[in-house]
Protein backbone atom coordinates (compact mmCIF):
# COMPACT_ATOMS: atom_id res chain seq x y z
CA UNK A 1 0.00 0.00 0.00
CA UNK A 2 1.21 3.50 -0.86
CA UNK A 3 0.34 6.76 0.90
CA UNK A 4 0.29 10.00 -1.10
CA UNK A 5 -0.13 13.11 1.01
CA UNK A 6 -1.52 16.03 -0.95
CA UNK A 7 -2.85 13.38 -3.30
CA UNK A 8 -5.84 15.45 -4.40
CA UNK A 9 -3.60 18.37 -5.29
CA UNK A 10 -1.77 19.18 -8.49
CA UNK A 11 1.37 17.04 -8.44
CA UNK A 12 -0.16 14.52 -6.05
CA UNK A 13 -3.14 13.69 -8.26
CA UNK A 14 -0.83 13.22 -11.24
CA UNK A 15 1.23 10.79 -9.16
CA UNK A 16 -1.93 8.92 -8.17
CA UNK A 17 -2.95 8.74 -11.85
CA UNK A 18 0.42 7.32 -12.82
CA UNK A 19 0.29 4.75 -10.02
CA UNK A 20 -3.17 3.63 -11.14
CA UNK A 21 -2.01 3.48 -14.75
CA UNK A 22 0.91 1.28 -13.69
CA UNK A 23 -1.50 -1.18 -12.10
CA UNK A 24 -1.47 -0.01 -8.49
CA UNK A 25 -4.90 0.52 -6.98
CA UNK A 26 -3.69 0.19 -3.36
CA UNK A 27 -3.26 3.93 -3.00
CA UNK A 28 -4.34 6.01 -0.01
CA UNK A 29 -4.62 9.78 -0.30
CA UNK A 30 -4.17 12.11 2.64
CA UNK A 31 -5.72 15.47 1.80
CA UNK A 32 -8.61 17.87 2.29
CA UNK A 33 -10.97 18.10 -0.67
CA UNK A 34 -12.61 21.36 0.38
CA UNK A 35 -15.30 22.97 -1.73
CA UNK A 36 -13.29 24.30 -4.68
CA UNK A 37 -13.71 21.26 -6.91
CA UNK A 38 -10.40 19.64 -6.04
CA UNK A 39 -12.19 16.27 -5.90
CA UNK A 40 -12.27 16.34 -9.71
CA UNK A 41 -8.52 15.71 -9.72
CA UNK A 42 -9.29 12.22 -8.36
CA UNK A 43 -12.62 11.55 -10.06
CA UNK A 44 -11.09 9.05 -12.51
CA UNK A 45 -8.95 7.26 -9.92
CA UNK A 46 -9.20 4.12 -7.80
CA UNK A 47 -8.30 4.60 -4.13
CA UNK A 48 -8.34 2.62 -0.91
CA UNK A 49 -9.12 5.62 1.29
CA UNK A 50 -8.99 9.41 1.58
CA UNK A 51 -7.74 10.41 5.02
CA UNK A 52 -7.93 13.99 6.37
CA UNK A 53 -4.53 15.22 7.63
CA UNK A 54 -5.82 15.62 11.18
CA UNK A 55 -6.68 11.90 11.27
CA UNK A 56 -3.50 10.59 9.67
CA UNK A 57 -1.58 9.88 12.88
CA UNK A 58 -4.32 7.57 14.13
CA UNK A 59 -4.75 6.01 10.68
CA UNK A 60 -1.04 5.15 10.53
CA UNK A 61 -0.99 3.29 13.83
CA UNK A 62 -0.13 -0.36 13.29
CA UNK A 63 0.09 -0.06 9.50
CA UNK A 64 2.90 -1.09 7.19
CA UNK A 65 3.25 0.83 3.93
CA UNK A 66 5.44 0.27 0.91
CA UNK A 67 6.29 3.98 0.79
CA UNK A 68 5.09 7.46 1.68
CA UNK A 69 5.05 10.10 -1.05
CA UNK A 70 4.72 13.32 0.91
CA UNK A 71 3.51 16.15 -1.33
CA UNK A 72 0.97 17.79 0.95
CA UNK A 73 1.69 21.37 1.99
CA UNK A 74 0.48 24.93 2.01
CA UNK A 75 2.18 25.87 -1.24
CA UNK A 76 1.10 29.49 -1.66
CA UNK A 77 4.19 31.66 -1.90
CA UNK A 78 2.06 34.55 -0.59
CA UNK A 79 0.97 32.72 2.59
CA UNK A 80 1.31 34.87 5.73
CA UNK A 81 0.05 32.70 8.63
CA UNK A 82 3.40 31.59 10.01
CA UNK A 83 2.00 29.27 12.66
CA UNK A 84 -0.26 27.45 10.21
CA UNK A 85 2.45 27.09 7.56
CA UNK A 86 5.03 25.77 10.02
CA UNK A 87 2.55 23.31 11.52
CA UNK A 88 1.45 22.10 8.09
CA UNK A 89 4.72 22.14 6.16
CA UNK A 90 7.36 21.53 8.81
CA UNK A 91 6.02 19.86 11.95
CA UNK A 92 3.66 17.54 10.05
CA UNK A 93 6.62 16.53 7.86
CA UNK A 94 8.80 15.88 10.90
CA UNK A 95 6.15 13.57 12.34
CA UNK A 96 5.99 11.66 9.06
CA UNK A 97 9.78 11.41 9.00
CA UNK A 98 9.75 9.96 12.52
CA UNK A 99 7.04 7.46 11.59
CA UNK A 100 8.84 6.35 8.42
CA UNK A 101 12.11 6.01 10.34
CA UNK A 102 10.54 3.91 13.10
CA UNK A 103 8.72 1.68 10.62
CA UNK A 104 11.51 1.46 8.01
CA UNK A 105 9.23 2.95 5.33
CA UNK A 106 10.71 4.83 2.34
CA UNK A 107 9.90 8.55 2.27
CA UNK A 108 9.86 10.67 -0.86
CA UNK A 109 8.97 14.28 -0.13
CA UNK A 110 8.49 17.59 -1.89
CA UNK A 111 10.94 20.34 -1.20
CA UNK A 112 10.99 23.41 -3.44
CA UNK A 113 13.18 25.69 -5.52
CA UNK A 114 11.75 28.45 -3.30
CA UNK A 115 14.35 27.36 -0.74
CA UNK A 116 17.03 29.01 -2.93
CA UNK A 117 15.66 32.49 -2.34
CA UNK A 118 16.95 35.05 -4.83
CA UNK A 119 19.49 32.58 -6.23
CA UNK A 120 22.48 34.48 -4.87
CA UNK A 121 23.92 31.20 -3.58
CA UNK A 122 23.17 29.42 -6.85
CA UNK A 123 20.87 26.47 -7.47
CA UNK A 124 23.11 23.57 -6.49
CA UNK A 125 21.25 20.81 -4.62
CA UNK A 126 24.05 20.23 -2.13
CA UNK A 127 22.23 18.73 0.82
CA UNK A 128 24.95 19.26 3.42
CA UNK A 129 24.10 21.35 6.48
CA UNK A 130 26.84 23.86 5.61
CA UNK A 131 25.46 24.44 2.11
CA UNK A 132 21.83 24.59 3.24
CA UNK A 133 22.60 27.13 5.96
CA UNK A 134 23.75 29.59 3.30
CA UNK A 135 20.32 29.68 1.66
CA UNK A 136 17.91 32.52 2.42
CA UNK A 137 14.36 31.78 1.24
CA UNK A 138 12.38 34.89 0.37
CA UNK A 139 8.94 33.79 1.55
CA UNK A 140 7.30 31.82 4.34
CA UNK A 141 6.57 28.82 2.12
CA UNK A 142 10.19 28.53 0.99
CA UNK A 143 11.44 28.90 4.55
CA UNK A 144 9.14 26.13 5.83
CA UNK A 145 10.47 23.76 3.17
CA UNK A 146 14.03 24.81 3.91
CA UNK A 147 13.59 24.05 7.61
CA UNK A 148 12.67 20.46 6.85
CA UNK A 149 15.57 19.99 4.41
CA UNK A 150 17.92 21.32 7.05
CA UNK A 151 16.47 19.24 9.88
CA UNK A 152 16.90 16.08 7.83
CA UNK A 153 20.47 17.07 6.86
CA UNK A 154 21.34 17.63 10.51
CA UNK A 155 20.05 14.16 11.39
CA UNK A 156 22.32 12.68 8.73
CA UNK A 157 25.28 14.67 10.01
CA UNK A 158 24.66 13.41 13.55
CA UNK A 159 24.37 9.82 12.35
CA UNK A 160 20.79 9.47 13.54
CA UNK A 161 18.32 6.98 12.12
CA UNK A 162 16.51 7.63 8.87
CA UNK A 163 14.07 5.74 6.64
CA UNK A 164 15.67 3.05 4.44
CA UNK A 165 15.17 5.40 1.51
CA UNK A 166 14.60 9.14 1.68
CA UNK A 167 14.50 11.61 -1.17
CA UNK A 168 13.77 15.32 -1.10
CA UNK A 169 12.75 16.84 -4.42
CA UNK A 170 13.34 20.52 -5.06
CA UNK A 171 10.63 21.13 -7.63
CA UNK A 172 11.11 24.12 -9.90
CA UNK A 173 8.19 25.66 -11.86
CA UNK A 174 5.87 22.71 -12.45
CA UNK A 175 2.87 23.06 -14.76
CA UNK A 176 0.32 20.70 -16.26
CA UNK A 177 -3.14 19.17 -15.85
CA UNK A 178 -5.02 19.23 -12.53
CA UNK A 179 -3.64 22.58 -11.35
CA UNK A 180 -6.97 24.34 -11.90
CA UNK A 181 -7.95 24.52 -8.22
CA UNK A 182 -4.85 26.54 -7.32
CA UNK A 183 -6.27 29.93 -8.23
CA UNK A 184 -3.55 32.58 -8.32
CA UNK A 185 -0.94 29.85 -7.80
CA UNK A 186 -1.77 28.19 -11.13
CA UNK A 187 0.85 28.47 -13.84
CA UNK A 188 0.63 31.56 -16.02
CA UNK A 189 -0.22 29.27 -18.92
CA UNK A 190 -3.28 27.82 -17.17
CA UNK A 191 -4.44 31.24 -15.92
CA UNK A 192 -4.13 32.91 -19.30
CA UNK A 193 -5.09 30.11 -21.68
CA UNK A 194 -8.71 31.18 -22.13
CA UNK A 195 -7.49 34.68 -23.02
CA UNK A 196 -5.02 33.22 -25.51
CA UNK A 197 -7.72 31.15 -27.18
CA UNK A 198 -10.22 34.01 -27.27
CA UNK A 199 -7.72 36.42 -28.79
CA UNK A 200 -7.82 38.71 -25.77
CA UNK A 201 -4.67 40.49 -24.69
CA UNK A 202 -2.41 38.54 -22.34
CA UNK A 203 -0.63 40.59 -19.69
CA UNK A 204 2.86 39.80 -18.46
CA UNK A 205 4.98 41.74 -16.00
CA UNK A 206 7.34 44.46 -17.09
CA UNK A 207 10.91 44.12 -15.94
CA UNK A 208 12.09 46.39 -13.17
CA UNK A 209 15.74 45.46 -13.51
CA UNK A 210 18.29 46.91 -15.86
CA UNK A 211 19.41 44.56 -18.60
CA UNK A 212 16.31 42.35 -18.42
CA UNK A 213 13.62 42.92 -21.03
CA UNK A 214 9.90 42.95 -20.26
CA UNK A 215 8.63 39.38 -20.15
CA UNK A 216 12.18 38.00 -20.08
CA UNK A 217 12.05 37.00 -16.41
CA UNK A 218 13.08 33.36 -16.55
CA UNK A 219 12.07 30.18 -14.78
CA UNK A 220 12.94 26.53 -15.07
CA UNK A 221 9.52 25.38 -16.30
CA UNK A 222 9.03 21.61 -16.00
CA UNK A 223 6.03 19.59 -17.17
CA UNK A 224 4.33 17.59 -14.44
CA UNK A 225 4.76 14.33 -16.37
CA UNK A 226 8.53 14.71 -16.00
CA UNK A 227 8.16 15.24 -12.25
CA UNK A 228 6.02 12.12 -11.96
CA UNK A 229 8.60 10.06 -13.86
CA UNK A 230 11.26 11.07 -11.36
CA UNK A 231 9.04 10.03 -8.43
CA UNK A 232 8.19 6.66 -9.99
CA UNK A 233 11.87 6.08 -10.75
CA UNK A 234 12.73 6.68 -7.10
CA UNK A 235 10.03 4.24 -5.99
CA UNK A 236 11.57 1.64 -8.31
CA UNK A 237 15.12 2.45 -7.18
CA UNK A 238 15.17 2.11 -3.38
CA UNK A 239 18.96 2.29 -3.24
CA UNK A 240 18.86 6.01 -4.12
CA UNK A 241 18.52 8.62 -1.39
CA UNK A 242 19.34 12.29 -1.31
CA UNK A 243 18.21 15.83 -1.99
CA UNK A 244 17.67 16.45 -5.70
CA UNK A 245 16.68 19.33 -7.95
CA UNK A 246 13.80 18.46 -10.26
CA UNK A 247 13.83 20.84 -13.19
CA UNK A 248 14.86 20.74 -16.82
CA UNK A 249 18.16 22.52 -16.27
CA UNK A 250 17.20 25.18 -18.81
CA UNK A 251 15.61 28.49 -17.86
CA UNK A 252 13.03 29.92 -20.27
CA UNK A 253 11.19 33.22 -20.25
CA UNK A 254 7.53 33.88 -19.51
CA UNK A 255 7.30 35.38 -22.98
CA UNK A 256 8.56 32.14 -24.53
CA UNK A 257 6.04 30.18 -22.47
CA UNK A 258 3.14 32.21 -23.80
CA UNK A 259 4.46 32.23 -27.37
CA UNK A 260 4.51 28.42 -27.18
CA UNK A 261 0.81 28.50 -26.24
CA UNK A 262 -0.02 30.73 -29.20
CA UNK A 263 1.96 28.40 -31.46
CA UNK A 264 0.12 25.35 -30.11
CA UNK A 265 -3.17 26.98 -31.15
CA UNK A 266 -1.87 28.46 -34.37
CA UNK A 267 -2.86 31.89 -33.04
CA UNK A 268 -1.29 35.31 -33.41
CA UNK A 269 0.44 36.57 -30.23
CA UNK A 270 -1.26 39.43 -28.37
CA UNK A 271 0.88 40.29 -25.34
CA UNK A 272 1.21 43.49 -23.36
CA UNK A 273 3.38 44.29 -20.35
CA UNK A 274 2.16 45.78 -17.10
CA UNK A 275 3.91 47.07 -13.99
CA UNK A 276 4.71 44.47 -11.36
CA UNK A 277 2.80 45.15 -8.10
CA UNK A 278 4.89 47.08 -5.62
CA UNK A 279 4.32 44.54 -2.85
CA UNK A 280 6.08 41.71 -4.70
CA UNK A 281 8.90 43.59 -6.44
CA UNK A 282 11.32 43.11 -3.57
CA UNK A 283 10.83 39.35 -3.39
CA UNK A 284 10.36 38.53 -7.07
CA UNK A 285 12.75 35.99 -8.59
CA UNK A 286 14.02 37.04 -11.99
CA UNK A 287 15.87 33.80 -12.74
CA UNK A 288 15.74 30.18 -11.64
CA UNK A 289 17.53 27.29 -13.29
CA UNK A 290 18.12 23.90 -11.74
CA UNK A 291 21.31 21.95 -11.74
CA UNK A 292 20.30 18.34 -12.33
CA UNK A 293 23.76 16.74 -12.31
CA UNK A 294 23.16 15.09 -8.95
CA UNK A 295 19.97 13.42 -10.19
CA UNK A 296 21.76 12.17 -13.31
CA UNK A 297 24.69 10.87 -11.26
CA UNK A 298 22.20 8.95 -9.13
CA UNK A 299 21.17 7.10 -12.29
CA UNK A 300 18.13 8.95 -13.59
CA UNK A 301 18.11 9.10 -17.38
CA UNK A 302 14.44 9.77 -18.11
CA UNK A 303 15.12 13.12 -19.76
CA UNK A 304 12.91 16.20 -19.72
CA UNK A 305 10.31 17.51 -22.14
CA UNK A 306 11.15 20.72 -24.00
CA UNK A 307 9.04 23.75 -23.17
CA UNK A 308 7.46 23.80 -26.62
CA UNK A 309 6.57 20.09 -26.56
CA UNK A 310 5.24 20.31 -23.00
CA UNK A 311 3.02 23.30 -23.80
CA UNK A 312 1.75 21.60 -26.95
CA UNK A 313 0.84 18.46 -24.96
CA UNK A 314 -0.83 20.45 -22.17
CA UNK A 315 -2.84 22.56 -24.60
CA UNK A 316 -3.82 19.76 -26.96
CA UNK A 317 -4.56 17.06 -24.40
CA UNK A 318 -6.10 19.14 -21.61
CA UNK A 319 -6.49 22.92 -21.79
CA UNK A 320 -8.20 22.93 -25.18
CA UNK A 321 -10.62 20.11 -24.31
CA UNK A 322 -13.99 20.13 -22.50
CA UNK A 323 -12.60 17.74 -19.87
CA UNK A 324 -9.32 19.22 -18.72
CA UNK A 325 -8.72 16.72 -15.93
CA UNK A 326 -6.34 13.80 -15.96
Amino acid sequence: MLLVTGGAGFIGSNVVAALNDSGRSDVVVCDLLGSDGKWRNLAKRQLVDIVPPAELADWLKGRKLDAVIHLGAISETTATDGDLVIETNFRFSMRLLDWCTAGAVPLIYASSAATYGDGAEGFDDDGSPAALKKLRPMNLYGWSKHLFDLALAERIARGEGLPPQWAGLKFFNVFGPNEYHKGAMMSVLARRFDDVKAGRVVQLFKSHRDGIADGDQRRDFIYVDDVVRVILWLLATPSVSGLFNVGTGKARSFRELMLAAYAALGARPNIEYIDMPEQIRGSYQYFTESKVDRLHRAGYNGGFTTLEDAVKAYVGDYLDRPDRFR
